[in-house]
């Protein structure tokens, strides 16, 4: 289930924000190291009551579009963004090769992991 949502980017509190019905009810909270061309992404936080509605991926599609017209590179220790950009590899060259991050994308999408898994376990 899909909820309407907007996406801002709050520079006084370091956060794009989903807003539902003019409440935040998530965000991806972000630092731009003074004088980088990069932004680090700390942590996506999404409202008990708001989860399964997409809120959390909607956010980081956001974000990272944004680093993109920004022109700006991505530092992520958050690892639902490192697990999205494994499903939408465009985003790869956003992460910075010099400062990538403690949350690494994996070298396979999480739904693949999750394939791989199941055959696994069936035998």
């Amino acid at each position: 289930m899909n909820t309407e949502m907007d996406v801002r980017r709050n520079g006084d509190t370091g956060s794009y924000e989903a807003v539902v019905d003019g409440q935040v009810v998530g965000m991806i909270v972000y630092h731009v190291p003074h004088g980088a061309q990069r932004v680090t992404l700390s942590h996506t936080i999404v409202e008990p009551e708001f989860r399964g509605r997409g809120i959390a991926t909607g956010l980081v599609k956001h974000a990272l579009d944004d680093l993109r017209t920004r022109d700006q590179k991505l530092t992520n220790y958050c690892t639902f963004v490192a697990d999205y950009i494994a499903d939408h590899p465009e985003y790869q060259d956003l992460v910075d090769g010099r400062f990538p991050g403690r949350a690494t994308v994996p070298e396979r999408a999480p739904r693949e992991r999750a394939q791989a898994n199941a055959r696994t376990a069936a035998g």
